[in-house]
Formats: structure tokens, C-alpha cells, sequence
């Protein structure tokens, strides 16, 4: 609250700065003595002498119209050091929009009235107002501020399109977006179904340096963006420089390069584990592992991974496939041992294949 007060005394109307028309000295006078007042914290007497004032003067010709303008100034003033910001904006509100007050002096109080407005939890106008001072003026503060309140009323497509001209306008290495923005850049891209855009610029800062949040972040968003690939990827690179250590993070490894079409590393990783004993040697991991041997059409590894899963399970559905798929890649002796196993677990059909290798 306090910054918007500091904008609302800094932007405070000085005596040696007045824009035409000219006022009588005993309204200058009274401003200036409001003035003190609102420094020395005398606020309730501020708003009521500047009410009465805005009042008295708002009907008046031009001069009196800007002078009305300025009292309504000095009221929202000392309303808002009363933590009423809907009621300081109302004043603003109330003074740009009189006769006599020129542009510019208008577009800063409805920049004013805009940061009141969002304190006061009036979004909806806040973004109204803000959306017309960015119309005439480029303020990258208040691009991100634009883009926030959009955020936090869900308008995500929206939001998306201030935040481009957000990042275009921080192309200064000087106003590179902080912590809090990035943040506000993944959510309004994800949500808005930009993943893609949000995983560009989350992986230009992504490097050896970067915790595992950031790694999963980046890994995650790929996954939105249909990049399993890429996910797979960041997720390998995460695990060698050491960012990701659990089990579950081996596992989860495991299943993106399966997803991203690398089942050959999946298979290495997923055969280390199982060396090591971090998962277990069961009938399901086995299958996994055969599965992916088989995708990667490395033919030995994955013979041997389909003959250790038949030997675990004794299933003649699992001889059958160890033995079509080693007569498939032309290994006749292994399929011929593995069809003699399925006929010794009772399956008929087996004899047919058998009667194919006499």
C-alpha cells in the first residue's frame, strides 16, 4: 500500500508546476495549506475541506474546474494513508474526468487509479484501466502488473498476449524478468495452452547450475508441450549431473524415454535397477524390460530379456513370444528350444511350429 501512497504524494500537485488556467491566490493558498496538513498527517481534515472544496468548485468555469481537480487529488491522497484505497480511486476517478484537466495530467491520475483500484481488489477495473494507459504509453511495470491481474482472473489467453510484450520489452539484460515473473510466465503459458512458448523460455536459463525443481519444471512443461522427446531428454540430463537421485526419479526416467522414443535407454536404465536391486526383480519389471529391448530391435539384449522373463514366469504365452520372436530375427535354435518348452507346458500348437524346423 505503501508504494501506491508514495505515487499519489510524489504526482502531488506543486504551486511552481501548475498547468493553465491560473488560479486566485486564495485557492492556491488553501491547497498549499492542505498540503502540509496531508504531510503532517492530518487526514480526516484533509478529505473533508477538500470534499467540501471539489464540491463547491466542480460547476465553476475552467479555473474552478481545476482547482475541483486538484482538491479531489489531495482527498484520494489522504484517503488512501487511510488504507481506503476504493474511495482514493473514486476521487481520481472523479478529478481526471472534469473539464479543464489536460491529458497528461489525466493519464497520470488513471495510471493512479489503476494501482488503487488493484489494491483495492477491483481488478476487473484495474485491468479496464490499466489496458487504457498501455494503450498511449509503453510501461513495462505495468505490462507484468496488466499481465498478473489478468492471471489472477484467469483471462490466461489474455494474460498471454501482455506477457509477449512483456518479454519483448525485456530484452534489456537489465530488466530481465525476476523470480516472480518467470514464475507468472510458466502459469499464464501453461494455462493458456502454451506450453511450448513456456518451455523456450524456461530453457534458455536452464543449465548445470539449475536446481531439480527447474529441471522438473522444464521436463514437465516438455511433456505438456507433446515433447517426450525433449522431456526425456532434460529428465537424462537431470539424472547424470545429479539433480535427480530417488528411485521414483529412476523410474520416472524409465518411462519418459519409453514415451519419448528411446526404449533402448529406457532398457539400460531399467536393467542397472534391476541390478541393483533398486526395483524389483518381479514378472512385471522383467516384461517391461523385454518390451523395451524388443522396441529398440537390439536383438541379442532383448532375446535374452524375453528367455529370463519365460524361465520367471514358466507361462507358455511368454515361451511362445520368446520363440516367434527369436524365429522372426532368424535365431532358429532359440526359437526351436523355446516352441519345445511351450510343447512341454501342454500347448498343441507348438507341434506346428516344431514340424517347421524338421
Amino acid at each position: 500500500m505503501k508504494q501506491f501512497l508514495c505515487v499519489l504524494l510524489l504526482s502531488a500537485w506543486s504551486v511552481s508546476a501548475l498547468a493553465s488556467p491560473a488560479l486566485q491566490g486564495d485557492v492556491i493558498a488553501d491547497l498549499n495549506a492542505l498540503q502540509v496538513q496531508l504531510r503532517d498527517g492530518a487526514l480526516s481534515s484533509v478529505v473533508e475541506r477538500a470534499t467540501a472544496q471539489a464540491e463547491r468548485l466542480s460547476g465553476g468555469n475552467q479555473a474552478d474546474r481545476w482547482a475541483s481537480a486538484l482538491y479531489q487529488q489531495l482527498a484520494a491522497g489522504a484517503l488512501a494513508r487511510q488504507d481506503q484505497p476504493g474511495p482514493a480511486a473514486d476521487r481520481l476517478a472523479t478529478a481526471r474526468q472534469l473539464e479543464g484537466v489536460d491529458s497528461a495530467q489525466a493519464a497520470r491520475w488513471l495510471r493512479e487509479e489503476a494501482s488503487l483500484r488493484r489494491v483495492a481488489g477491483q481488478r476487473d477495473q484495474a485491468i479496464e484501466l490499466l489496458s487504457e494507459w498501455l494503450a498511449s504509453h509503453q510501461d513495462i511495470d505495468a505490462t507484468w502488473q496488466l499481465t498478473r491481474l489478468l492471471a489472477q482472473q484467469e483471462r490466461w489467453e489474455e494474460a498471454a498476449n501482455w506477457l509477449d510484450q512483456a518479454l519483448e520489452q525485456s530484452s534489456d539484460p537489465n530488466q530481465q524478468p525476476d523470480e516472480s515473473q518467470q514464475a507468472l510466465m510458466l502459469a499464464v503459458y501453461r494455462n493458456a495452452g502454451q506450453s511450448d512458448q513456456a518451455l523456450s523460455h524456461l530453457l534458455e536459463d536452464l543449465n548445470a547450475d539449475s536446481d531439480a525443481f527447474q529441471w522438473r519444471q522444464a521436463a514437465g512443461l516438455a511433456q505438456q508441450a507433446g515433447q517426450a522427446g525433449v522431456a526425456a531428454g532434460l529428465w537424462e540430463m537431470a539424472w547424470q549431473l545429479g539433480k535427480l537421485t530417488q528411485s521414483e526419479d529412476r523410474w520416472l526416467l524409465i518411462q519418459l524415454h519409453l514415451a519419448g522414443g528411446t526404449p533402448a535407454r529406457a532398457a539400460e536404465h531399467l536393467a542397472q535397477a534391476l541390478d541393483e536391486g533398486d526395483i524389483v526383480r518381479d514378472e512385471s519389471n522383467l516384461r517391461l524390460l523385454a518390451s523395451a529391448w524388443r522396441q529398440a530391435k537390439d536383438v541379442e539384449k532383448a532375446l535374452n530379456a524375453w528367455q529370463a522373463l519365460a524361465l520367471h514366469t514358466q507361462l507358455a504365452d511368454d515361451w511362445r513370444a520368446y520363440g516367434q520372436l527369436a524365429y522372426a530375427w532368424g535365431e532358429n535354435e532359440r526359437a526351436k528350444r523355446a516352441f519345445a518348452r511351450v510343447s512341454e507346458l501342454g500347448d498343441d500348437e507348438a507341434e506346428q511350429w516344431l514340424a517347421g524346423f524338421q
